[in-house]
């Protein structure tokens, strides 16, 4: 379900866009909440159109079709965002890692937390630099909340990741 409202949502910010554009415009937005490849964008599209949330506005070259939000699909998009309660079920390797922690030899687990630290630390550089690109952008406010919590995220994580390390250092010394 959420693939579908990924794409309601950006034809609604975008408007009119081919399955390309979608997925191009996926990779350089959403993808990072989000991920999808356009093996599973295509096929979405497809059945979008067949529920009647799209309609095909234009079909081009090489079967180049360019979809369009209907009424239905943004009443979709509104319910989900309005009435649907999210779900707060929460799947991470990197919490599942750090509930294993203890497993390890003390130094594995340093390593494997500065490690940590610094691919949150480059992801967060990462996220700091599209925040500073957006502001050239067409609609530089969609996607801004979810770029900040990305923000936050990753430099939380990356927090935890260096304290948690020290805090381990700390307790072998002793």
């Amino acid at each position: 379900m959420s693939l579908r409202i990924a794409l309601l949502g950006l034809l609604t910010a975008a408007g009119p866009a081919s399955g390309y554009d979608l997925t191009k415009l996926f990779e350089s937005s959403i993808s990072n909440a989000w991920q999808a490849r356009h093996s599973q964008i295509y096929p979405e599209l497809n059945k979008m159109a067949a529920e009647g949330l799209v309609t095909v506005e234009e079909e081009g070259p090489r079967g180049r079709k360019t979809y369009t939000i209907t009424e239905d699909g943004t009443r979709e998009l509104r319910t989900w965002l309005i009435e649907k309660e999210p779900s707060r079920s929460y799947r991470s390797e990197g919490a599942l890692r750090a509930f294993l922690l203890p497993t390890l030899e003390p130094h594995e687990a340093v390593t494997l937390l500065r490690a940590e630290a610094e691919a949150y630390g480059a992801k967060l550089t990462e996220l700091e630099a599209i925040l500073a690109a957006k502001s050239s952008c067409k609609q530089p406010d969609f996607g801004h909340h979810a770029l900040n919590l990305g923000i936050r995220q990753a430099r939380l994580m990356s927090e935890w990741a260096e304290e948690t390390a020290a805090e381990i250092e700390g307790s072998t010394r002793s």
